[in-house]
């Protein structure tokens, strides 16, 4: 019997060709939902053009092979065999949705802000673009494989030449209609072209054509102060480096901070680069947006209050290179510009730029990244900058450029400070003090217009009943209900709870309740009273809801049919209307005496910043503070607008607690329906990171766990942790490293804030 050892392979295969068959294209692909990924997955060859980092596709998950939708992140060879991994099923992007730059980004953040990176890719990336809003698949024909031999085109009909001719000519695909008026001919040649392989048909997605505004012809840039010339020689020198460099402006308001960056985006689209410039409200954005058309003709706006079709038209134009400037919000600094050349971040102190949902970055921070990575300058302006870019640059990390004086040396308004104290001895008169009611009274005689500014919603922030104590307040969140006027309505400004305002004390049933603290729909009813015939508005979140009302109020205020203006902080910053000569400030109180180690930086920055709006013309401008606290630092600073010493006073204070910028934080909140269940697992995170800290060697202060001052939200009980480093990288790993140990029980969910704004 002739026995033969089996093989070992069933054919004689050189081992190196084995190696290769172990080899397959594999795409990394992320999710916004566990698993987060990154997981591989074979590229099949029908799709090996398609599959690019960047684009969306469509994997099978799990045992169950559950389809989800993943975000690509790179593709390469990888040592498997074909068969052991899963396949991608579908892209459904037919260009990457950002830059390979922009890529990187998104893998910066993700590690930086402890964030899963499919969820950086769903905040960065609009929603209506992800969506594809506006766009229907089309039917879109090119040329087949036999266009390329002229012996068979020779052999077409006439018809059918002509028909390949303009489809030749053509760069991009074009749909059957088209080709049908551009051969003036009908479906028959094509069809007959497109059976026979002259002609390749392709189901894509195209966007609908959406009607813009025209482009306006651009207007001369402004003669700039001597100030403004050296500023401007900041940036530019800064742009001919092709470095990296930041340049703090700190302009004192009215100064002509806008002008210095139009000038510097005019040159930077001078040699075929574009421009960023974020601003922190959308009601800047409208006037920020029409002085930059007036200047350049041709701007694109992104922010929240577009539509879903005009927002993936914008980006994917600004996409195509066919916008050279881009203004917006904090997400515009996502905006996948191929040839940026310089961004600007104006306002740059705002606490709007800070993202308060996972993952919860800061603009400024991730535009100091992308200026990295794009080797570009970064411009960032205030009148109030924050102490943390304050720092950077007196110690050097940051070019600093001062514009100390208003534009055609016109003086800072003066600010009067009203003690609260004294005047509420008065008969009650309401909001507004005699003082400022003499005020505005001269200032509309004198045609001029007035600003009030109240940082509260609502009517009555309070509705407590005086017989038996009672607050009305949120089932969810433990926190009295703000009366609404319009709609009767009591609701919760965390949570957006309400129920129609009570008529009687639900506890004790006594009819006469009592409605207590100030909003600015209560300031609004008493200003229409005292002031009749004189046309007011509001601006607020509750006024301004609606697409295009922050343009349509602006517009009449700037046409002077708006007397007086009141609001919340929207109307404290960026705002320039030269004919307003009043500035009053209802209660600068409001955020002064929070439990939160920034709350004197923002009271000096909104006071400063709302007064700042007023003698921007010829005439000069008046401050009136109403205030219970009128000699506290910041007030008193803010006052005779002495930006450096309230900077030098506040980073003293700040270093004895190693706060920032002296230090790095984070904050891990613990949240769960369950008081007990929640605190149990908020010791237990603590217990985790003490134990980390011990191992790793890290030095880092843990306090807590402790309830916050907002110590329940929504349902859920919450406690806090902050951590606390000199550095930003012994944080960031002793998070990475405790995070693969914390086990949330059902229920219960922990967030992490790296660098957070407020302790609340």
């Amino acid at each position: 019997m002739n026995s033969q050892q089996p093989e070992l392979f069933a054919t004689n295969i050189p081992p190196w060709e084995l190696d290769a068959l172990s080899e397959c294209r594999a795409a990394k692909i992320v999710f916004a939902e566990a698993p987060y990924g990154p997981l591989d997955y074979r590229v099949p060859d029908e799709l090996l053009e398609e599959v690019r980092p960047g684009v969306r596709v469509k994997v099978p998950l799990g045992r169950g092979n559950r389809v989800m939708l993943g975000y690509c992140i790179a593709v390469s060879m990888v040592k498997q065999a074909p068969d052991a991994l899963k396949s991608v099923l579908e892209v459904l992007d037919v260009e990457p949705l950002c830059t390979p730059r922009l890529l990187e980004l998104f893998q910066w953040m993700s590690r930086y802000y402890i964030a899963p990176l499919g969820q950086v890719f769903e905040a960065a990336i609009p929603a209506g673009v992800r969506a594809a809003a506006g766009s229907r698949q089309r039917v879109m024909l090119y040329p087949g494989e036999l266009a390329a031999d002229p012996q068979r085109i020779a052999q077409l009909s006439d018809k059918q030449q002509a028909v390949m001719g303009q489809l030749i000519l053509t760069a991009g695909g074009v749909t059957i209609d088209q080709l049908q008026k551009l051969a003036n001919c009908s479906t028959g040649p094509i069809n007959a072209l497109r059976e026979s392989g002259f002609i390749d048909a392709r189901q894509e997605r195209i966007l609908n054509e959406f009607t813009t505004t025209p482009d306006l012809p651009p207007a001369p840039p402004l003669a700039l102060s001597a100030d403004q010339r050296q500023a401007l020689n900041h940036v530019l020198e800064a742009l001919d480096s092709a470095k990296q460099q930041t340049i703090l402006l700190h302009g004192v308001t009215g100064s002509g901070k806008t002008e210095v960056y139009m000038q510097a985006i005019h040159e930077v689209i001078s040699y075929g680069r574009q421009a960023i410039v974020l601003v922190p409200e959308i009601s800047l954005t409208p006037q920020t947006r029409q002085r930059f058309l007036a200047r350049f003709g041709n701007v694109t706006v992104l922010h929240s209050h577009m539509s879903p079709v005009e927002r993936h038209h914008q980006w994917r134009k600004i996409s195509a290179g066919a916008s050279p400037v881009v203004i917006g919000p904090r997400s515009a600094i996502f905006a996948p510009l191929p040839r940026l050349g310089l961004i600007v971040l104006d306002e740059e102190h705002e606490s709007s730029f800070k993202q308060d949902t996972q993952p919860r970055y800061h603009a400024r921070d991730v535009a100091l990244h992308r200026s990295f990575l794009e080797q570009i300058p970064l411009v960032l302006g205030s009148a109030t900058p924050s102490l943390e870019s304050w720092k950077r640059a007196k110690e050097g990390s940051y070019r600093l450029a001062s514009l100390p004086r208003r534009v055609h040396n016109r003086p800072l308004p003066q600010v009067t400070t009203i003690d609260l104290r004294t005047e509420k001895q008065e008969p009650n008169r309401g909001a507004i003090t005699r003082p400022l009611n003499q005020a505005i009274q001269e200032t509309l005689r004198d045609d001029g217009q007035v600003i009030l500014l109240l940082n509260r919603r609502g009517f009555a922030t309070n509705i407590q009943c005086p017989q038996c104590g009672h607050v009305v307040t949120c089932p969810d969140c433990d926190l009295p209900l703000t009366h609404h006027r319009d709609g009767s309505k009591a609701c919760c400004h965390y949570c957006d709870f309400q129920i129609p305002t009570p008529p009687g004390c639900p506890k004790c049933n006594f009819q006469g309740v009592r409605f207590t603290g100030l909003g600015t729909q209560r300031l609004e009813i008493e200003v229409a009273q005292r002031y009749p015939g004189t046309r007011i508005a509001r601006m607020d979140s509750d006024t301004m809801r609606k697409p295009g009302s922050h343009e349509r109020t602006l517009t009449d205020f700037r046409d002077g049919k708006i007397r007086i203006l009141l609001g919340t902080q929207m109307i404290a910053k960026g705002l320039d209307f030269p004919n307003v000569l009043l500035v009053g400030v209802i209660n600068a109180d409001t955020a002064l005496h929070f439990p939160d180690f920034r709350a004197s930086e923002k009271t000096f920055q909104i006071v400063t910043q709302v007064a700042g709006r007023t003698g921007r013309g010829e005439k000069a401008g008046h401050v009136l503070v109403q205030t219970y606290s009128p000699d506290h630092p910041a007030i008193v600073a803010a006052a005779k607008h002495d930006f450096i010493s309230f900077a030098n006073t506040e980073l003293q204070q700040r270093a004895q607690f190693g706060y920032p910028p002296h230090g790095h934080l984070a904050r891990v909140i613990m949240r769960g329906p369950d008081l007990t269940e929640t605190e149990g697992f908020a010791e237990s995170v603590v217990r985790k990171l003490t134990a980390t800290r011990e191992l790793q060697g890290i030095d880092c202060r843990i306090l807590g766990p402790a309830p916050p001052p907002l110590s329940r939200l929504r349902g859920n009980y919450r406690f806090h942790a902050l951590l606390q480093t000199t550095e930003a990288e012994p944080l960031n790993r002793l998070l990475v490293k405790t995070i693969p140990d914390i086990k949330p029980p059902k229920d219960i969910q922990y967030v992490i804030d790296i660098d957070p704004l407020d302790t609340l």
